[in-house]
């Protein structure tokens, strides 16, 4: 087996991550006697370059597509993997191989194939019945005893990957659809609680996503387009061997009010406010943060009031949040951390221009899962947003950094990165004095 490339140096970790899987799932339903976890990995589309699905990785740590992880509750694990006509090693590095020598190092009992060949190296979701010869087999006899197929179909309602998949089955395997078990809350529950070692990682795509923001600040004048400051942004991602968490935000002028703005044309203009909302991905783990920028390099008075308003607003709000409160209860509004948001804008003239939530959960994804029906939990990784969008004035202003919820409270991972007033207008104002200087010396 060729090495893919691992967030943790040992595949035994995902393996105990699978069996506490199994307990919690246990615990959750504890009607059902026998069943069996069934997660996917992700597809290739030949448009994007392959990202593998956040809880097939969180799970086993390999980034193959096409692959199907059974978890049986008996604690065992077995992946079925995609048979292929051409060698899949001509043409990618990474691959699985149906070896018992790669099921021990992988930390399963069995890695198999899910049936016959399929023409080409790119697997397929639809595959035929004789494709998927053996994971039918397999289901077939998991149904036959009253067996459970658990999957996270229901909870992943913004992927079309599990409704697909178990449509699908249905038609090859009619019993199916009886026998489905949604466990998403299980899996949102176990993935929202971080560790150690996933700060850690979270803190690195934070590190270089605050260095992305410094490098942003210098570029900001007027006449520079958007899309060169975004090029920059992506560039320091890609040096460090890390990728784009969601497609780079950078909003000059009118364009600071559309909420996820993502075209680049625009060049800034004398006065313009410049949002930018950017996160890397490094080693799956995504950071999410956001600064605004005067153009010029100096707030007008009224931006700089709207500016103090965000900010108080988010410095409070991350005073308040700790386990036991809400991202946003509307049934206990003094203790959600939404409502709070609101409240504190609202003694500002300011609420009626918030358009968003106050934050989200966030890990592997952007908007990681969690469940927001119930409050936080030590170990949680949530963004802290606040914004104010008034289009008559051409005012969009978001203050975003990113929190480790911790026994007492909430660290910023995201600290180092100034968000006060006269640190972010002295962080715009330096790309003006690089100009500057680089004048006087052509001019010497």
């Amino acid at each position: 087996m060729k090495q893919s490339r691992l967030v943790h140096s040992s595949y035994a970790f995902y393996d105990r991550r699978r069996k506490e899987l199994v307990d919690l799932v246990k615990q959750q339903n504890p009607t059902i006697k026998n069943g069996a976890i069934m997660l996917l990995a992700g597809f290739e589309d030949g448009k994007h370059t392959f990202r593998q699905e956040s809880s097939f990785y969180y799970y086993t740590g390999l980034t193959e597509p096409g692959l199907v992880l059974v978890i049986e509750f008996s604690g065992k694990s077995r992946l079925f993997i995609p048979s292929y006509i051409t060698p899949r090693s001509d043409w990618l590095v990474e691959q699985v191989v149906a070896t018992q020598e790669c099921a021990q190092q992988l930390s399963m009992s069995a890695v198999e194939y899910l049936g016959k060949p399929q023409a080409g190296y790119e697997p397929t979701l639809l595959a035929t019945a004789d494709q998927y010869k053996n994971l039918l087999e397999y289901c077939k006899e998991l149904c036959a005893t009253d067996g459970k197929i658990c999957m996270p179909y229901a909870h992943h309602t913004r992927q079309i990957l599990y409704p697909v998949f178990v449509m699908h089955m249905e038609r090859l395997l009619p019993e199916f659809k009886n026998n489905l078990q949604d466990i998403g809350n299980a899996i949102a529950i176990q993935r929202s609680r971080k560790n150690k070692f996933e700060i850690e990682t979270l803190y690195k795509a934070v590190e270089l996503t605050m260095v992305a923001q410094q490098a942003a600040a210098r570029v900001i004048q007027p006449g520079v387009q958007e899309g060169v400051i975004k090029a920059g942004i992506e560039y320091i991602f890609a040096e460090s061997q890390a990728r784009v968490a969601f497609p780079s935000i950078v909003a000059t002028g009118k364009n600071s009010i559309v909420l996820h703005y993502h075209n680049g044309n625009k060049a800034i203009q004398a006065n313009d406010l410049v949002v930018v909302d950017i996160g890397a991905e490094y080693n799956h783990y995504c950071a999410d943060i956001t600064r605004t920028y005067p153009a010029s390099g100096t707030f007008t008075k009224r931006q700089r009031d709207v500016y103090e308003a965000v900010l108080a607003t988010h410095e409070y709000i991350a005073t308040k949040a700790r386990p036991g409160v809400w991202l946003k209860n509307p049934d206990k509004p003094e203790q959600s951390l939404h409502h709070m948001a609101i409240a504190h804008l609202e003694k500002k003239g300011f609420a009626k221009y918030f358009k968003h939530g106050i934050g989200h959960y966030l890990g592997l994804d952007v908007h990681d899962v969690g469940d927001y029906t119930q409050p936080l939990e030590e170990g949680n990784v949530i963004t802290i947003e606040p914004g104010i969008y008034i289009p008559e004035e051409n005012i969009g202003i978001r203050i975003e950094d990113d929190y480790w919820i911790v026994s007492d409270g909430a660290e910023c991972l995201s600290a180092d990165l100034p968000r006060d007033t006269d640190s972010i207008q002295e962080m715009a104002r330096a790309s003006m004095e690089d100009e500057d200087e680089d004048y006087e010396e052509d001019y010497e």
